[in-house]
């Protein structure tokens, strides 16, 4: 998944499949790459990946495009 115009802090990753799993670093399931301010991150099938993003100084009423990077969802419209 890909968030636009703000950083975010993966806090956890829960049913990663096995090989993913057995490059956890800590108790949360995190993976070497999440250990630093992300604007992508990628989610395997059936995982469940928990993040942070601190939305400030902006309006109430702002939005954010987020989306996922597999082609094929973007290109059937699955975009939000």
């Amino acid at each position: 998944m890909h968030l636009h115009g703000f950083p975010m802090w993966v806090l956890q990753r829960q049913n990663s499949p096995p090989q993913v799993a057995d490059m956890a670093v800590d108790k949360s399931g995190l993976l070497p790459m999440d250990l630093s301010l992300k604007d992508t991150v990628l989610v395997w099938p059936g995982e469940a990946v928990k993040v942070a993003v601190q939305f400030d100084g902006i309006g109430e009423r702002q939005l954010f495009p987020f989306h996922c990077h597999n082609l094929e969802h973007e290109v059937q419209g699955m975009m939000i």
